[in-house]
């Protein structure tokens, strides 16, 4: 092994045993590490859960100086704060919610050089006084989380994160790590450029989550699908339900709450109060369920969240899954569910048509709409069509997304969507799905027969399909862009040009069949797979609750102690003396200080 790379190396792991509780770094962490450490620069492109944060944890803390790391919200910065304090990292934060003497407490902990780390906004980052601050501190490096907000084609762009590429050039000496879990190609050119890094600083380790499983609904009665979901699969655990409207977000989360299920809601519209201790149960609470728009967002720290729901279909592959990956960050298994049906496609439709963007954003807005209901109307591999979004190809079919576990059959639709469309032209283009069905069925309703409509060649051809299945067929049409809605026309179904050929017969059209859902005994059985045992799991119980009561003892979440995995593998390996404590992955040497003769005492009891 060369000298300079065995140096690095017994330095980073000499660390990370005794502050993390881990043994190495992961292969994805090993190249950023090194290159960091070594004065270089990196764009980290990593899933959740994959590690980020260690990329630049760990040559901050090797390294001379301080890290200065740039994160967009108060919570995020609290929670990364308080955690690494946990390990006896020398962390703090700068923002609004330190009293003046805590600020300047901080900002002379900083100058004195007794700070590994250093937490700022990017409004803080970009004001004369704070550039001011750090010009005479020798800085480790400037790492920027959740840089997509920094590019124009990402899916959550920031005008305030555009402005780093000017700190940038202010502290050129300084190496630059900037992390995100979800950027495409043509956001990660635009980071890339507006921080001057060059091809070879960018690290893609891929987008792949294997322990969460994606699972796809129909709609129906959505808030009865929703609780049937929650219920079924993860009664009592904490979780996120997304909702497009704050509307529908009270709406759901008070029927949630009348149902038994403890919840909370979060959205824009509220007061800042009352976010403020949404957020704050959800991070203090377990098995708290959030229903909030994306303004619930990249706050979102808290590792043992073990689903997340869209009651309403995301706007865009990488909405999904940054919004998805606030599920399993702690790498046990965890579930995205989302219900979906065609008024999803409509709304999304008409908010890009109705935006004032500029012909390539709305270009771009309906690329993403389309892959997004393409990802829902999927027959194959949920994972595989979601990575492939991402540029990421998958080998075989993951196993762990509801097509997988239930396969769906496909069929030659063809004639059906001529059936459809034809319809549909005969009757004017002026009505909506119920009208089309009805007549295509040979329903005589009195609507079918005051507009003469039981009279055209289409009425009653598609009695050998049912109501249900005349709707997936028009849904998979709408979500295709072969049928638009008209919403100014009261829904009115109408063709676009991709209907002649298919009515013309020169091409073939193959639709899913939508399946039926799987069964509570088939849900049950998928999810035993891998589960700790009966023991195992009351004595994780028996651990949770003792890391409660330390974590109210000090005002933090339970988190912050120690993540569910740490736990689990606790009650999995039931280790007897502070020597085998160490052992286990998460325990550094002043976690094992702080908490191992309290997590000993449980796992010492006779349960």
């Amino acid at each position: 092994m060369d000298h300079a790379v065995e140096e690095w190396e017994q330095r980073t792991n000499a660390l990370l045993r005794a502050v993390f509780g881990l043994e190495a770094l992961r292969p994805a962490q090993r190249p950023v590490v090194q290159r960091v450490l070594g004065g270089g620069n990196a764009l980290v492109v990593m899933p959740t859960g994959g590690g980020k944060s260690l990329c630049y944890q760990a040559p901050a803390i090797l390294r001379p100086g301080v890290g200065l790391v740039v994160s967009p919200l108060i919570s995020l910065m609290q929670d990364q704060v308080a955690a690494l304090r946990q390990y006896g990292v020398r962390a703090a934060f700068l923002n609004s919610s330190l009293s003046p003497r805590e600020q300047r407490q901080a900002e002379a902990d900083l100058r004195a050089g007794r700070l590994d780390l250093l937490y700022v906004a990017p409004e803080r980052l970009l004001t004369g006084s704070f550039l001011d601050l750090i010009a005479g501190v020798p800085l480790a490096l400037i790492a920027i989380d959740e840089a997509h907000c920094i590019s124009q084609w990402g899916h959550d762009f920031r005008p305030e994160y555009s402005q780093l590429g000017e700190v940038r050039r202010r502290f050129p000496d300084a190496p630059c790590i900037a992390t995100t879990a979800t950027a495409d190609a043509p956001t990660r050119r635009d980071i890339a450029q507006q921080l001057q890094l060059a091809p070879e600083d960018i690290y893609v380790s891929g987008f792949n989550r294997p322990n969460i499983r994606y699972e796809v609904a129909v709609k129906s009665n959505v808030k009865q699908q929703l609780l049937r979901f929650i219920e079924g699969e993860h009664r009592g655990h904490a979780g996120i339900v997304y909702c497009l409207s704050r509307k529908r977000t009270e709406e759901v989360g008070a029927w949630l709450a009348e149902q038994g299920v403890r919840t909370a809601i979060y959205h824009a519209g509220m007061p800042s109060a009352a976010r403020r201790q949404t957020l704050e149960r959800f991070r203090q609470e377990e098995g708290l369920v959030v229903v909030a728009t994306v303004a619930f967002g990249m706050g979102i720290d808290k590792p043992n969240v073990r689903f997340v729901a869209h009651v309403d279909a995301p706007r865009s592959p990488e909405a999904y899954y940054q919004e998805t990956g606030r599920a399993g960050r702690d790498g046990l298994p965890a579930t995205a569910w989302m219900a979906y049906g065609v008024a999803d496609v409509v709304a999304m439709r008409r908010m890009i048509e109705e935006s004032v963007s500029e012909g390539d954003h709305k270009w771009i807005e309906r690329h993403k709409l389309n892959a997004i209901t393409g990802y829902c109307e999927t027959a194959e591999c949920r994972r595989a069509v979601l990575l492939k979004y991402f540029g990421e190809r998958l080998d075989a079919p993951c196993g762990n997304c509801d097509n997988c576990l239930n396969p769906v059959e496909t069929w030659n639709g063809t004639v059906a969507a001529q059936k459809v469309l034809s319809c549909v032209v005969r009757t004017g283009q002026r009505f909506g799905a119920t009208h089309i069905v009805d007549v295509l069925r040979g329903n005589p309703s009195e609507r079918v027969h005051q507009r003469r409509h039981h009279q055209l060649p289409t009425f009653g051809v598609g009695k050998d399909l049912s109501e249900t299945e005349w709707r997936s067929v028009i849904r998979q049409l709408v979500a295709s862009d072969v049928l638009r809605v008209d919403l100014h026309a009261y829904g009115a179904l109408q063709c676009r040009p991709e209907a002649a050929p298919i009515l013309k017969g020169e091409q073939t059209v193959l639709l899913r069949r939508d399946p039926r859902p799987p069964s509570r005994k088939k849900r049950r059985a998928s999810a035993a797979a891998g589960a700790p045992t009966a023991a195992e799991a009351a004595l994780f119980e028996r651990l949770r609750a003792r890391r409660l009561e330390l974590a109210r003892e000090q005002g933090m979440p339970p988190y912050i102690i120690l993540l569910d995995s740490t736990l689990l593998a606790m009650a999995q390996r039931r280790p007897r003396t502070p020597a085998e404590l160490a052992e286990i992955p998460g325990f550094g040497k002043v976690k094992l200080e702080r908490y191992g003769a309290a997590f000993l005492e449980v796992l010492s009891e006779q349960g």
